[in-house]
């Protein structure tokens, strides 16, 4: 009987097929029962090869959902309104509340402080931002926002503040709270000046 030998992976294959395997193992047994041993015996590979890629488990978790949310990608259409896109993204976030995805970040937070990292930190490694950055350009495009009003503080408010909800509640904001969001904290920030009258 003739034996096929398996192909070796390298590259973008081996890791795909490590990061798979971190996300089952996470979605089975959460970050408390993530093991680098356990993820490369479902991998295929070896725990080496993970740690030359991933030094703990926190960077491998991480990277992990990072490539879960890439999967999703996410898109927030031109509507024309950067109220109706605005609702739209913060509608989208706050549905993940109560998710796998929310608990494992409290799950990371004692690896987070022991390597002396931050939430804010992971949360760059896994999300990009890219269409907040698309609905704000094409508000600034129409002329509904003041560009030279937006510090970063102000500019990154409304995901600060659903994320804030998110992380105390662990359920999604309803309708009124995110356009209370809107409407009476961040557009009154950012809108262009109106011309005063001359009496």
């Amino acid at each position: 009987m003739k034996i096929r030998r398996q192909t070796r992976r390298r590259g973008v294959a081996l890791e795909e097929a490590i990061l798979e395997a971190a996300w089952v193992e996470l979605s089975e047994y959460g970050y408390e029962g993530l093991t680098m041993e356990n993820v490369a015996r479902r991998a295929g590979t070896s725990r080496p090869v993970l740690h030359r890629r991933w030094p703990n488990r926190t960077a491998l978790a991480t990277a992990a959902l990072a490539q879960q949310f890439a999967r999703e990608n996410i898109v927030i259409p031109d509507m024309g309104s950067l109220r109706d896109e605005l609702s739209l993204l913060l509608r989208l976030m706050s549905d993940r509340a109560g998710s796998r995805d929310l608990q494992l970040f409290f799950d990371m937070q004692k690896d987070i402080v022991a390597e002396r990292s931050s939430f804010a930190e992971i949360r760059e490694r896994i999300v990009d931002g890219s269409q907040f950055h698309a609905v704000i350009g094409r508000a600034i495009e129409r002329g509904e926002i003041d560009p030279t009003r937006l510090t970063p503080r102000i500019t990154s408010l409304p995901l600060d503040l659903v994320r804030h909800e998110m992380m105390m509640t662990f359920l999604p904001l309803s309708e009124d709270a995110i356009h209370e969001i809107i409407d009476g904290i961040f557009l009154p920030l950012v809108r262009r000046s109106e011309p005063s009258s001359k009496t």
